[in-house]
């Protein structure tokens, strides 16, 4: 485990975090796996309610390459990337070979079932017992909470896994209040994944994804939401992150 500013970044590979997730289900056990960003960190460090948010995950991975190349700054470098458009595809295609089911959170409009159709056109066994795609408030209200609840129910007595896919931090606050509602289901917070699935929002090119520059991508394709939190907030506390990781290193 690697203490990045006070929050504990998994050190785990792809493999090894669905090995975690579905030797969990085999046990009958359940949790919460916090894809960490750049912008979550950075909230994480200055915001205490923030932080009181993702400290109640089990399990938190690097999904960014400036966390990545901080841990490799501090030489206590991480194995790889856990992106999490890329290891929902693994996790979804490992579903379909364990016979494990799966309901899809969020979304804007019909994208969450077009990602049902898509995926479980091309990966024959998958069962996505369920979609649902509600406009919930930040942070979600009971009321929102308990009428989630009664759709998933109505889908399946309890998924083994939910993906929830309302951007941060707002899935973070939907699975904070769902998740002692279905403690043996695993969540997880996937962001736009589910566009990805349907084809309806290219993803960056692989040489941009493997760079660190998929940032840029995502920025040119939503502009208005994500200029300013890219460039005004996240870039100068990258800076910082950077600079105080290289003292640490130097000091090791």
């Amino acid at each position: 485990m690697l203490d990045m500013f006070g929050m504990p970044i998994a050190d785990i590979d792809t493999e090894g975090l669905l090995d975690h997730l579905f030797s969990g289900l085999d046990a009958g056990r359940g949790g919460w796996i916090v894809t960490a960003n750049l912008d979550i960190l950075r909230r994480y460090v200055l915001d205490p309610a923030s932080r009181d948010l993702y400290d109640q995950a089990d399990l938190i991975v690097a999904d960014g390459m400036p966390l990545v190349w901080a841990s490799q700054l501090r030489h206590e470098a991480l194995p790889e990337r856990v992106a999490g458009s890329s290891m929902t595809v693994d996790l979804l295609q490992r579903a379909a070979q364990t016979g494990r089911t799966v309901y899809l959170l969020g979304g804007k409009g019909d994208v969450a079932e077009r990602a049902r159709q898509a995926t479980e056109r091309d990966m024959p066994g998958l069962r996505i017992v369920g979609t649902q795609a509600p406009f919930i408030s930040s942070p979600i209200t009971p009321a929102e909470t308990d009428a989630i609840a009664e759709q998933i129910d109505k889908a399946s007595a309890e998924p083994d896994i939910i993906l929830v896919g309302f951007g941060s931090p707002k899935q973070e606050h939907a699975i904070a209040a769902l998740r002692t509602r279905y403690p043996k289901a695993w969540f997880i917070g996937i962001g736009i994944t589910f566009s990805f699935l349907c084809n309806e929002t290219p993803r960056a090119p692989g040489w941009m994804q493997r760079t660190g520059l998929e940032w840029l991508h995502r920025m040119t394709q939503e502009p208005k939401r994500l200029t300013t939190r890219y460039l005004r907030d996240d870039l100068p506390f990258f800076g910082l992150l950077m600079l105080e990781s290289y003292r640490q290193g130097r000091q090791r």
